[in-house]
């Protein structure tokens, strides 16, 4: 299971990251569900019925699994995120890590399958047309060429962000799973809370977050297909409950539009930095993400092209798919603007 390390102070340990392992009679009965949902006919991922039938089969999932999850989606604890070990991957038959631009999962495999499935028990499995092409399961992996890319396929730090804070309906979860990890086993995701940060803010600093003084621009990984809707509207970075706020930002593409904003944002960042945990996956290592609490990044890793680097699957998660109807042709799961 994953390796947790404090940042602060280098330690090794599970501390603050709330974690379980799944037992191997719970792990084989996830795969026999799997393993059923790519076979039957349809396996397309991105087909409603599809997704249809993973909705169905999250109820027959191990009890363990589905309490955990749902104790989760009640409240995400004090870092916001959650890791579960010991989903099966079919290691075994496995093939090389892709290596192309904007690689997603169309047909079902096992690991597409348990993702989907975990994103109905949150709630509904989401996409964005302009990013991946609107996949709902989506590669997350080092791309020749592209290692210096603020994105998925980028090998050097990425900062702190939450997923699509530039868009009206951004994700209420991140969802990934590791397939494999990377060859020197030093790649981690960075996660950071607005619960454990808050305390590290000065009421002034607060105060500008609260305030409508800050500009987010959609991320690389949405390229030229971004949305051409206009949602340039200067927002703020913390809204809601002063006490458990969420957070809309992402170091690279949110811009302080006044001093005080600039000054905040910097606060933020280093209360993010303060309280931060690295979270080294291995195989099977399922992590969600509350994205409304919670913002992630990753440390830079040495990429070898060779079939066999770190490979990561990620689908986004909504917990009322109707507010976004307006977005989403035919009723579906892609946002097309």
């Amino acid at each position: 299971m994953a390796e947790t390390t404090p940042d602060s102070t280098h330690s090794t340990g599970r501390t603050g990251v709330a974690g379980r392992e799944l037992a191997p009679a719970d792990t084989d009965a996830c795969e026999r569900l799997a393993r059923a949902l790519c076979t039957g006919g349809n396996d397309q991922v991105d087909s409603p019925e599809w997704v249809a039938r993973a909705r169905d089969a999250w109820e027959d999932l191990p009890l363990r699994l589905r309490r955990e999850v749902r104790r989760f989606r009640r409240h995400s604890g004090p870092d916001g995120t959650v890791v579960i070990g010991g989903l099966p991957v079919d290691q075994a038959t496995l093939p090389p890590t892709p290596t192309v631009p904007g690689s997603v999962q169309r047909k079902a495999t096992i690991p597409a399958a348990v993702l989907t499935m975990v994103a109905c028990g949150l709630g509904e499995p989401l996409a964005y047309l302009a990013e991946k092409s609107g996949a709902l399961v989506q590669d997350v992996v080092p791309v020749p060429g592209q290692e210096t890319f603020h994105g998925n396929a980028g090998s050097v730090p990425l900062s702190f962000h939450t997923e699509n804070g530039f868009h009206p309906h951004p994700p209420d979860y991140v969802v990934f799973l590791c397939l494999r990890a990377d060859h020197d086993r030093i790649a981690g995701m960075r996660i950071a809370g607005i619960r454990q940060a808050l305390p590290h803010l000065t009421p002034a600093g607060r105060q500008a977050l609260f305030s409508p003084e800050f500009l987010t621009t959609s991320p690389p990984s949405f390229g030229s297909r971004a949305t051409s809707e206009p949602d340039a509207e200067p927002r703020p970075v913390l809204s809601g409950a002063a006490e458990d706020p969420d957070i809309r930002m992402a170091q690279l593409v949110t811009s302080p539009l006044t001093p005080r904003a600039a000054a905040a944002l910097s606060e933020f960042g280093r209360a993010c930095e303060a309280t931060a945990h690295t979270l080294r996956l291995a195989p099977g290592d399922l992590v969600i993400i509350d994205n409304r609490v919670t913002v992630h990044g990753r440390t830079a890793f040495q990429p070898r092209y060779d079939g066999a680097d770190r490979w990561l699957q990620r689908t986004y998660v909504t917990t009322d798919l109707r507010r976004s109807r307006d977005h989403r042709p035919h009723d579906g799961h892609v946002l097309a603007r």
